[in-house]
């Protein structure tokens, strides 16, 4: 199994990006996108089962988390971008099914891509 995530880049704050990550080897019940800011503790922005899609407070309004079945390929659209969205973008995948919404509940990470914000 492989999650491969990639996107990331260098955006001026209000920019937008997309990240995609392409699963490999099987599919998965829940996927989730988490984030990781310099010296800070990785943190939840969004799920998606095929029952509940949740989010983050700051991520609501401005992220999208989406699925193509067909490609087994997760998506994050982020608009409206800030300089605090800067950190290192990971996905997340579990067989298990509800609102997962910490780290320890998800089994198979992808290696993490980079996003800067500037202002």
């Amino acid at each position: 199994v492989q999650l491969q995530a990639s996107g990331g880049g260098l955006v001026q704050a209000g920019g937008s990006l997309r990240l995609s990550c392409e699963v490999s080897g099987r599919s998965f019940s829940t996927y989730a996108w988490f984030r990781q800011a310099p010296g800070k503790e990785r943190e939840f922005i969004s799920m998606q089962s095929p029952f509940s899609t949740r989010y983050e407070d700051s991520a609501k309004g401005r992220f999208t988390m989406s699925r193509d079945y067909a490609k087994n390929t997760v998506y994050l659209q982020m608009n409206s971008l800030k300089p605090e969205d800067t950190a290192v973008y990971y996905c997340a995948a579990t067989g298990r099914l509800g609102n997962l919404l910490t780290s320890e509940e998800y089994d198979f990470w992808g290696q993490g891509t980079l996003v800067t914000v500037s202002s």
